[in-house]
C-alpha cells in the first residue's frame, strides 16, 4: 500500500512540475532515464556476477565458512568478507538472503552487512587522503568493533 501512495505522490509532483515548466520537466525526465539506464546496467552486472559466484562456490563451502557452529568464527569470517567487499547495500541485502538460504549463520550475515556498510578497507587510501591516517584507522577500528557487537547482539536477540 505504501508503494502505491509513493507512486501517486511522484505522479502528482511530476504533473505539477510539467504544469509549471514543461521544458525543465522534459529535461529532468531525459536525464533521469539516462541515469536509470546506466545504473540498471551496473546493478544487473553486479547481480549477475554475484549469482555466478554463488553458483560456482559450493554450498558446503559457504556453510563451513559462514555457517560454522562456532559463531565467533563465523562472525570473524563474515566481518572479514564485509570489510574488503565493495558492493552497494541494495545488492548486498539480496546476497545476504542467498547466503542465509545456503546455510550461513544469521550472526555471520549481520557481521558481513554491518562491516560492508561501516568499514572501508578498500577505500582507505582515499579516506586517508582527505581525513588523515589517524582518523581513518580509529574510525575503521571503532566500526569493526561496533559491527562485531551488533552481530553478537543480533545473535542474542534472535
Amino acid at each position: 500500500m505504501g508503494t502505491i501512495i509513493l507512486i501517486a505522490i511522484a505522479v502528482i509532483a511530476l504533473g505539477w512540475s510539467f504544469f509549471k515548466d514543461k521544458k525543465k520537466t522534459k529535461e529532468s525526465i531525459s536525464l533521469a532515464s539516462k541515469l536509470f539506464k546506466n545504473t540498471f546496467t551496473e546493478v544487473f552486472f553486479l547481480m549477475s556476477l554475484i549469482a555466478l559466484l554463488l553458483a560456482w562456490i559450493p554450498q558446503s563451502l559457504i556453510k563451513s565458512v559462514l555457517g560454522n557452529p562456532n559463531e565467533l568464527l563465523s562472525i570473524a569470517f563474515g566481518a572479514s568478507i564485509g570489510t574488503i567487499t565493495i558492493i552497494p547495500a541494495f545488492v548486498a541485502f539480496p546476497l545476504a538472503g542467498s547466503l542465509l538460504k545456503s546455510g550461513s549463520n544469521l550472526v555471520a550475515i549481520a557481521a558481513f552487512l554491518t562491516t560492508l556498510t561501516m568499514v572501508g578497507f578498500a577505500t582507505m587510501p582515499i579516506e586517508i587522503k582527505y581525513f588523515g591516517k589517524k582518523f581513518t584507522l580509529i574510525r575503521n577500528g571503532i566500526s569493526i568493533i561496533a559491527a562485531i557487537f551488533i552481530a553478537l547482539g543480533i545473535g542474542v536477540i534472535l
